[in-house]
């Protein structure tokens, strides 16, 4: 199983991002969080197949109608894997 973090920037918060990445996260089967962060970003770490991943990271750029995404990072994680998709 393989794990990823991403940090979207952009205008991501209060249009729904975190509700409908976790939606598209689950169509996925992946399991992992969403969140807000204090600067503006939405931090996502989700644990799945290397190709649900691929897959979430080009849904991240693309986003909710109201998003207007900016960037999207990506980095390995490392961490043990939840049993669910969560936003918090």
């Amino acid at each position: 199983m393989a794990a990823a973090r991403f940090l979207v920037s952009g205008r991501v918060q209060g249009v729904f991002y975190r509700a409908s990445t976790r939606g598209q996260a689950r169509q996925l089967d992946l399991t992992g969080h969403v969140r807000n962060l204090p600067d503006g970003r939405v931090e996502v770490v989700a644990h799945g197949s290397a190709e649900a991943l691929d897959a979430l990271e080009r849904w991240l750029w693309q986003g909710p109608p109201a998003a207007e995404v900016e960037g999207v990072e990506r980095a390995q994680h490392d961490g043990e894997a939840p049993r669910s998709f969560t936003t918090g």
